[in-house]
């Protein structure tokens, strides 16, 4: 029994997610092949992640393979109630609704274990963590999981670290498919457009505060220039998550060489007019850097938690906190500034209304991933209790699945140019 917000809702959700189908050809051709193969017949899907029209298709796709799913929201903020209804009228089991406050947020995702799924999909590690620490009772019937955001994996691999994961779980957000279609291009462009949308500010000329630089800030960056923001790069010193990738000083020069400014946040904060979060670390803009910032200056989140803008901390600055509109509060500080805080220090590009999640193009592509994944682990036997890689084979035809539904086709290297390239792998 799904709980959601209003089922007469379901109408205009059914208008969404008819939008969405029409532009999402990679899961269209992958549903036919799933509706032939049936490659989850008789398997239940516990899933976490988004709940709004991309998301949608994602879930029709898993039940024209056979499956019985039931969905739960990743974020508080950003469930679309009119898609809920209408996925719970297609025979999905819905536990979400904008607005969730912590607990119910979480009661809706044991709601989704209660389903006992062999198979998850998760974004942000939540339901995983649930399993693990709260529904150990259910590890034993998991086959495995994917995970869709960078924040999720590098909480599964700390847990790898430690000993303490006890599924497989496929690193989605890895594929260096997803890593173009998503993470820098559909982070970046979600992202304007949420503040945009908000805000009803101009961009051009504006001082803005892109606060790291991987694949998603790189992106922020790109486009923020391009509709003539002056940009300033944050980065920090080392690796924290692990040993693997760049360090935060190479990320810093490649941000310098590719024209944009960098310096310390101590130095940006008295500088920026808009200010964006992408790290999915905690308290990157801290109660240090409210108290240099000019006054009308606006902050807003694209990482995984509400925990990369010290919220609390700039409560204890301020005299007044407000809601000025949708997605939009002020705090008046006791000498008179005021901040701007979006979506609560959420997801922008997520938080409803204001956002809108990825391009429908984008997702094409990223949901492809975890549907061809989850397959990946339906099909085969035990696997490890690890962070495993998306198989190479999967990243590749996603990406040339994605070229042909543009009517793109690369021609084939000849027999003498495959030849020439073994002969130097060979040391011939």
């Amino acid at each position: 029994m799904s709980r959601i917000k209003d089922a007469g809702l379901s109408k205009e959700g059914k208008e969404e997610l008819e939008w969405a189908r029409e532009n999402m050809p990679m899961l269209a051709l992958i549903a036919e092949s799933f509706e032939k193969e049936k490659p989850f017949k008789g398997l239940s899907i516990g899933v976490c992640l988004h709940l709004e029209k991309k998301t949608g298709i994602l879930l029709e796709t898993l039940m024209k393979g056979g499956a019985r799913v039931a969905a739960a929201s990743c974020n508080p903020l950003t469930t679309d109630d009119r898609v809920a209804a209408a996925l719970a009228g297609k025979g999905v089991d819905v536990y979400a609704w904008a607005g969730e406050n912590e607990k119910e947020y979480y009661e809706n995702i044991n709601r989704v274990l209660d389903h006992e799924p062999q198979l998850l999909i998760d974004d942000g590690c939540d339901q995983i963590f649930t399993v693990h620490t709260k529904r150990k009772e259910l590890i034993g019937r998991i086959r495995g999981a994917c995970e869709e955001t960078t924040t999720g994996v590098n909480r599964l691999r700390a847990m790898e670290k430690e000993g303490k994961l006890k599924l497989p779980v496929i690193a989605v957000n890895d594929a260096y498919s997803k890593f173009l279609f998503d993470n820098r291009f559909g982070t970046a462009q979600s992202t304007v457009e949420a503040i945009m949308r908000a805000t009803n500010k101009l961009i051009a000329g504006k001082t803005v505060v892109v606060v790291g630089f991987g694949s998603c800030g790189r992106g922020i960056s790109e486009r923020m220039r391009g509709l003539g923001a002056n940009v300033t790069v944050v980065e920090v010193l080392g690796r924290l998550t692990s040993e693997s990738g760049p360090a935060g000083q190479h990320k810093a020069l490649e941000a310098l060489y590719s024209g944009f400014r960098v310096m310390s946040m101590e130095e940006a904060a008295r500088e920026g007019d808009i200010f964006i979060t992408s790290t999915g670390n905690i308290n990157v803009i801290a109660k240090k850097h409210f108290e240099k910032m000019k006054s009308g200056a606006i902050l807003a989140n694209a990482g995984h938690f509400n925990n990369e803008i010290d919220t609390n901390g700039l409560e204890q600055l301020s005299k007044r906190r407000e809601k000025v509109k949708e997605n939009v509060e002020r705090f008046t500080l006791r000498d008179g500034r005021k901040l701007y805080l979006l979506s609560e220090g959420r997801l922008v590009n997520l938080a409803r209304p204001s956002g809108q999640g990825h391009p429908i193009e984008i997702m094409d592509g990223s949901f492809a991933i975890q549907a061809l994944s989850l397959e990946f682990i339906s099909r085969s036997g035990k696997l490890p209790n690890k962070v495993i890689p998306v198989p190479r084979e999967i990243d590749d035809k996603i990406a040339e699945l994605a070229l042909a539904v543009k009517g793109i086709k690369l021609s084939n290297p000849t027999k003498e140019q495959q030849n020439y390239a073994r002969s130097w792998e060979e040391g011939t």
